[in-house]
């Protein structure tokens, strides 16, 4: 089971990454702080300094269709926010 699901690649996470040097990832769910350090720093090959996560539960959605109302459920998913050291940065558009 791999830790690292996929990168955030937003508009706010890309100024944070330009700003604050901090950098969002989709993770496991049962991947803790230790292991999602362990993992950014041996895929992409820089220091970590902190890491912050956050649990995303799953909203309930509604639209109106022509057959009625059609309800469903977005996934759950946790979010990692992770701080490189100064002067480290993640080039996630290398490999294009």
């Amino acid at each position: 089971m791999s830790i690292i699901v996929k990168p955030v690649i937003t508009e706010k996470m890309t100024a944070q990454g330009e700003k604050n040097n901090r950098y969002g990832f989709v993770v496991a769910k049962t991947a803790n702080k230790v292991e999602i350090k362990s993992a950014v720093e041996k895929l992409y090959g820089v220091s970590v300094e902190s890491v912050n996560t956050q649990n995303y539960i799953g909203k309930v959605k509604s639209r109106n269709t022509t057959r009625g109302l059609a309800i469903g459920r977005v996934n759950k998913h946790k979010k990692a926010i992770v701080t490189l050291k100064a002067g480290e940065t993640i080039d996630f558009y290398a490999s294009i």
